[in-house]
């Protein structure tokens, strides 16, 4: 309408008249509104195909913020559960603790003798020897011979003491050996270590000893050293070598040898003696355990020991 040429102008002039026109009969007419309705009803199309565009730029920006913000959501919520396993750890680490000092304490309250506890701090680090360190020394009382208990039974006993540390021996050790008795039937024998924490054995155990697999063992008291009726071992073999004039005998330890960080230590006064005078300065290891028995406490078990054979410690 507005190409290069001479009718330029008429053509612009008509434009004019013609947009008066219509806005005069716009004012003044009323069915122009209904024309302008069906003109808006074929003009949507084209303005929605205009908006298109925009629709889609917001779509796909809002989509990314979308993104975004779930990425950044999920990034926390993975720091968090995290945060949350490691608690939980830490309480499953503090809930067994309690559980195992309750044990102790329940342990504590089944003997009428005065008892500290005590917390593993070392290992002896030489793979023949079963020895432990402990927190607790001359300070706190302790004393070289005074017996050890975990939770579940004898783990052994002092061998030297410090300002605020002690040398345990444990039961397992080849050079400990405690005196038990089978709680089914009272049979006596010599419990020693075989440098395993899993296994003690019994030594010079007849033939005809009424043993069964399974059968508890306990301190059985003799020798002072340890008091009676703390569980030591459970019998797991019972073996009859050919040419052996004994039986061999295992048992596994009811105390965790290998596992337990808490002990308590028994104030067990030996026979004859206090246990303040007990302390050793010098740190020496103690003098083999005396199993021997007073015929003034006990004739009957005086006699039987006469019949036997001799010392097995």
């Amino acid at each position: 309408m507005f190409a290069k040429g001479p009718l330029v102008g008429y053509r612009l002039l008509i434009a004019v008249v013609l947009g008066l026109c219509l806005m005069l009969a716009d004012s003044r007419l009323a069915a122009m509104a209904q024309l302008r309705a069906w003109l808006t009803l074929v003009v949507t199309p084209i303005q929605w195909a205009a908006d298109l565009p925009a629709q889609g730029l917001g779509w796909v920006s809002d989509s990314l913020a979308h993104r975004n913000a779930l990425l950044e959501e999920n990034r926390e919520l993975k720091a968090q559960a995290l945060r949350l396993a490691e608690r939980v750890q830490r309480m499953s680490a503090i809930s067994a603790e309690n559980v195992r000092l309750r044990e102790l304490l329940s342990a504590a309250h089944e003997t009428d003798e005065r008892s500290i506890l005590g917390e593993l701090i070392g290992l002896d680090y030489d793979p023949f020897t079963q020895r432990i360190v402990i927190n607790r020394g001359r300070q706190d009382g302790v004393y070289p011979g005074q017996p050890v208990i975990d939770a579940s039974g004898l783990m052994g006993q002092v061998i030297s003491v410090s300002a605020y540390t002690s040398r345990v021996l444990l039961i397992a050790d080849t050079s400990h050996a405690v005196p038990v008795q089978v709680n089914r039937n009272g049979l006596r024998f010599i419990a020693q270590g075989t440098g395993r924490p899993d296994a003690l054995k019994l030594m010079h155990v007849p033939e005809t000893a009424d043993l069964e697999v399974g059968d508890l063992l306990v301190t059985s008291g003799l020798g002072g050293r340890f008091p009676f009726g703390h569980p030591v071992a459970t019998i797991s073999e019972i073996r009859h070598d050919p040419g052996e004039p004994f039986l061999q005998v295992l048992a596994k330890p009811k105390a965790h040898l290998d596992r337990s960080r808490y002990v308590l230590l028994l104030f067990h006064t030996l026979k004859g003696s206090d246990p303040a005078e007990l302390v050793n300065p010098s740190l020496e290891p103690l003098a083999p355990v005396d199993t021997s028995i007073d015929p003034d406490d006990d004739p009957d078990a005086a006699a039987e020991a006469a019949n036997e054979e001799p010392d097995n410690g």
